[in-house]
Parts: structure tokens; C-alpha cells; sequence
């Protein structure tokens, strides 16, 4: 194990390790990285502010799944909100300048699916996250309304996250 930690992918018997690094190594293998240089580096840089927010919503996130102790709903109006707020509307822009209804291009990329998963799971769990937002709430259900990821959802193992 590289770092000692997971996620782990094994690919042709060497390991590849960090949950980013893994997610653009298959993007990229199975086409949804971006069609261009330009777009494979706009949709890392999408991820990557997805990431800086759950990394900004972390103390809701940790209590939201049981693992710490804490006032959810002063977290929610505190953290998570005034973070989807600012996240929400740098989404809304890409979607709005782009006429096809995805972040980057004319087809889904790993970044679609990054934010329309966040957006399902949190929408269920707490509906006003998406108050004020009707093109992120139609991008997810865009994304999650792809054949095969709609066949995937409706059959994947159910978890909490």
C-alpha cells in the first residue's frame, strides 16, 4: 500500500493510491476526464473545488455519519449551507455557460458525476440544500437519468453515503 492507506487501486499489478489520483486515472481509461487538454483540466479543477468544499463541510459531514458528536442543525445553517451557497454558484455558472446541461463539454465527466451523487444524497437528506438553485437540481437529475448509471443506481448495494 503506497501511503499506508485507502483507497487502493490495482491496475496490471502496481498500486495506485489518494481517492483524486484514482478517480482521473479512470476518467481518463474510460472517457470521462474531458475531450481536450483544456476540458481534462477544467473538469480536475471543478473536482478539485468539490473537494475543497467537503473538505470545508467536514465537521457537518462527520456528524451527519455518526462519527462525531455535534448540533446538526447549527452546523447545517453555519457550515454546509453558507459552503453550498458559494460551491452552488460557481456550478451554476459552468451549467449556464454551457449550453449542453454538463459542467465541461458535451458529455458527462467524472465532475458530473462528483457533484450530481453529492446532490442526490444531500438533496434526500435535506431538500432546502437546493432551494435557489434549479440548474443544479436539473443537472443531477440529468446525470443520474443516464441509462446505464440510472440501471446502476437502481441496483447498486444500498448504503447511507
Amino acid at each position: 500500500m503506497p501511503f499506508e492507506q485507502l483507497p487502493v487501486l490495482d491496475v496490471d499489478g502496481k498500486r495506485l493510491a489518494q481517492s483524486y489520483a484514482i478517480c482521473r486515472f479512470l476518467a481518463r481509461r474510460f472517457g470521462y476526464a474531458g475531450k481536450t487538454p483544456f476540458e481534462e483540466a477544467l473538469v480536475d479543477s471543478i473536482a478539485d473545488q468539490i473537494k475543497d468544499y467537503m473538505f470545508e463541510t467536514r465537521p457537518f459531514q462527520v456528524v451527519v455519519m455518526g462519527f462525531s458528536q455535534g448540533d446538526l442543525q447549527a452546523l447545517k445553517k453555519e457550515i454546509l449551507l453558507p459552503a453550498r451557497e458559494k460551491l452552488f454558484g460557481y456550478m451554476t455558472k459552468f451549467l449556464k455557460d454551457n449550453p449542453s446541461g454538463y459542467l465541461v463539454g458535451d458529455s458527462v465527466t467524472w465532475a458530473d458525476l462528483y457533484l450530481a451523487e453529492h446532490v442526490a444524497v444531500y438533496g434526500d437528506m435535506f431538500p432546502e440544500m437546493l432551494e435557489g438553485f434549479p440548474e443544479i437540481k436539473s443537472h443531477s437529475r440529468k446525470v443520474r437519468s443516464i441509462p446505464s448509471l440510472k440501471k446502476w443506481i437502481k441496483t447498486r448495494p444500498k448504503t447511507k453515503f
